[in-house]
């Protein structure tokens, strides 16, 4: 509402106010009962509606920065929704996500197409680790190995809007439920031969499981649509927040995994390393390169047993937690609030304040609490020893 609009409600509430007090005071003896009861009642509803006129023509709230998603309270921006890159290619834009389930057994080591998804969550199963690998504005021809999903998939992945799963298979709990879900099955069996999928004769099953993405996308049901923005994102003109710390890498353990990310400034990429059962530490390769992204999130999160498997562990993706953000060389403790499994994940820092990434890809390590050691400037890593959990 205006000032001039409040300002003319007011006068003319305050002109009927004044004339019914007259009436009622210089006519009181002419009146019933009933009557002076009646205009009673409207000079009090008047004053009443005067008083919510100054009030202001809003609504109140108090819902506070941690309990709300941001990305519906902040646009996202005239860019692709899981990178906050620009958009060079509509069609990419506007189609549905695509996950692929790829092995990281040592045996499936280089994968193909990690770093080309723009959204990469790493979770603990039963010995090591897999990757949750989410392409949108980009695709990779082939993508894998893949390997088999888990129940844990299904919130992990719920706020990405009905994506395709892309997976090798798995049990029948596991199967049912992955079916019950809103992700759409585009899986080795229920791809029906339309995949792409293939087995790579000089790798060993079942680590030689590959797919191709061009295939994949053309099985998204009628009505598919792209996915809402998972992270906000920086622009030039945001400041580095003043949570953020230097740091030249963070040691992280995971299942039977140690992985390093180590900050290069001369690309502006976290370059990962790690170990897997070996327990020597190796950069992590990829069929193009070392493994890269521009941001990792890690999310201190729960695990449970899986329902469909008691053997499989299960990670708590709502709720509440803590971890880290490293993005552009630093990096910034935060607090994670996430209401259910259709929404993501909001990252707020000591000031309560939305944590912005550095638009591109970024890597979702979903840990255990206090399993990862930061490496300050300066520090020779071997000398930081890796979390135990």
């Amino acid at each position: 509402m205006t000032v001039i609009n409040l300002v003319a409600r007011l006068l003319l509430a305050l002109r009927v106010l004044l004339w019914l007090t007259a009436l009622l005071f210089s006519r009181r003896s002419d009146m019933s009962k009933s009557q002076r009861v009646l205009v009673r009642l409207s000079v009090a509803t008047i004053v009443i509606c005067v008083l919510a006129a100054c009030g202001g023509g809003g609504t109140s709230s108090d819902t506070t920065a941690g309990s709300v998603d941001p990305i519906t309270t902040t646009p996202a921006g005239p860019g692709y929704p899981l990178t906050g890159l620009p958009i060079t290619d509509q069609a990419a834009a506007t189609r549905v996500a695509l996950v692929a389930k790829i092995d990281n057994h040592p045996a499936s080591h280089p994968q193909t197409g990690l770093n080309k998804a723009d959204i990469v969550f790493e979770e603990n199963v039963e010995a090591l680790t897999r990757f949750a690998a989410v392409f949108h504005s980009q695709g990779s021809d082939p993508v894998g190995p893949l390997r088999s999903g888990r129940t844990q998939d299904i919130d992990i992945l719920g706020s990405l809007n009905k994506p395709l799963f892309a997976w090798s298979g798995g049990n029948y709990l596991v199967t049912k439920a992955i079916n019950a879900s809103d992700m759409v099955n585009v899986g080795y069996s229920a791809s029906r031969g339309k995949g792409g999928y293939y087995r790579e004769k000089t790798m060993k099953a079942p680590h030689n499981l590959y797919a191709k993405t061009s295939n994949l996308w053309t099985l998204a049901p009628a009505g598919s649509s792209a996915p809402k923005a998972q992270f906000l994102y920086r622009t030039d003109s945001d400041a580095k927040p003043s949570t953020s710390t230097a740091i030249d890498g963070a040691k992280i353990s995971m299942y039977n995994v140690r992985v390093y990310w180590k900050w290069d400034a001369a690309s502006g990429n976290f370059l990962r390393s790690s170990d897997n059962v070996k327990r020597v530490l190796e950069p992590h390769m990829a069929d193009d390169g070392q493994v890269n992204t521009k941001n990792v999130v890690v999310l201190y999160v729960t695990y449970v047993r899986s329902k469909a498997d008691r053997k499989s562990p299960n990670a708590l993706t709502t709720g509440k937690g803590t971890g880290f953000v490293m993005t552009d060389g630093g990096i910034i403790p935060i607090t994670w609030l996430r209401g259910n499994r259709n929404v993501p994940f909001s990252l707020l820092d000591a000031n309560n304040q939305y944590v912005r990434l550095t638009p591109g890809r970024t890597w979702v390590e979903l840990a255990w609490k206090n399993s990862l050691a930061p490496v300050a400037p300066g520090i020779d890593p071997s000398k930081v020893a890796f979390p135990a959990v």
